[in-house]
């Protein structure tokens, strides 16, 4: 049985306390801010800061009171505003704003 891949890093696991990651999710989760330059800087890889990110959405999603209405992201454009979920995907962005532009 393989216990390690050759060339694969030898070292202990690194552990980020609980305030650390909600300092770095708060600061990524702010308007304009680049996530993966924003890892960068703090010393952590960019999957690892989105996957916080993403986690702490999803939890804050599940903590709603049942019948609250969800966050909305508003996308206005000229006098077009368009109402999406707290988290869609880019797939469907690039839906909405290839029918606002041909409309």
């Amino acid at each position: 049985m393989i216990e390690r891949f050759d060339g694969a890093p030898v070292g202990k696991r690194r552990r980020w306390s609980d305030e650390f990651k909600a300092q770095a999710v708060a600061a990524a989760l702010g308007p304009g801010v680049n996530v993966s330059a924003l890892a960068r800087r703090l010393g952590i890889s960019p999957p690892q800061l989105f996957g916080w990110r993403k986690a702490f959405l999803k939890k804050q999603n599940a903590d709603a009171p049942a019948g609250a209405p969800a966050p909305v992201v508003e996308i206005v454009v000229g006098e077009v505003m368009i109402r999406v979920g707290p988290d869609p995907s880019e797939a469907a962005l690039r839906r909405i704003l290839r029918a606002m532009r041909s409309a």
